[in-house]
């Protein structure tokens, strides 16, 4: 009858055993601080999305509210340690504009320390009702 061919893998060589091992544990460091890197990227991006908001709400209590502590307040309950500035406050149906700016500190293991704490800025305009 006909022959079954039998294909067996080769052994390795004892040199090469292990050798997935030592691979993987020298590219795991840079693939921790990759992902290290990536979120704490996104921390930043969601300090400025909570800036912008704080910008609508300031401008929004402004624009109601001849007192500019109200938008100072109302940045703060959206992002405490925000510095709110006002601008000169119109006539009723003018233009008033806030600016917000916040540090967001850069604090996460292994990266936290290559990335500079950036100010974040935003600034929203909304016309007076009062």
């Amino acid at each position: 009858m006909g022959r079954k061919l039998r294909l067996t893998r080769p052994s390795a060589c004892p040199r090469e055993r292990g050798q997935a091992t030592v691979e993987f544990a020298l590219i795991l460091p840079l693939v921790v601080f990759l992902l290290l890197a990536i979120l704490q990227t996104a921390l930043i991006v969601r300090d400025y999305v909570g800036v912008v908001h704080a910008a609508r709400e300031a401008v929004r209590a402004v624009s109601v509210d001849r007192d500019p502590g109200a938008a100072r307040d109302a940045a703060r309950r959206v992002l405490a340690g925000a510095t709110v500035d006002v601008g000169a406050r119109p006539s009723v149906g003018g233009p008033i504009r806030v600016e917000v700016r916040y540090v967001s500190h850069t604090d996460l293991p292994m990266v936290g320390l290559l990335f500079p704490d950036p100010v974040l800025h935003a600034t929203a305009v909304m016309r007076t009702e009062r």
